[in-house]
């Protein structure tokens, strides 16, 4: 699974950093787990951690059940659901309202 070619949406394109585009790329890559769902979902929020900014993500999936938080530093906060989902033979990035 997500291992086709990868797509954005016009509205990852215009609120998402490609930066942070990447990153989420690599959270599903690198997963540890025996399967991947066909959807991965991210919430993303701006979170205030030891006085800073930072970009919280929230990297779940229902089969098998699969969560994970990050942290991370960045200057351009996001605050969104987003959804990848991988048809077996593209995988797209969307907001959740461009479901």
């Amino acid at each position: 699974m997500f291992t086709g070619s990868k797509f954005i949406t016009q509205g990852i394109r215009d609120n998402v950093p490609p930066f942070l585009q990447h990153i989420l790329w690599y959270l599903i890559e690198t997963m540890e787990v025996e399967a991947k769902d066909y959807l991965q979902v991210f919430h993303l929020e701006s979170k205030m951690e030891n006085g800073k900014n930072k970009q919280k993500i929230v990297h779940t999936q229902e089969q098998p059940e699969y969560r994970k938080e990050y942290a991370i530093c960045s200057r351009h906060m996001v605050n969104a659901k987003i959804f990848v989902i991988d048809d077996a033979t593209h995988c797209t990035m969307l907001l959740a309202e461009e479901y």
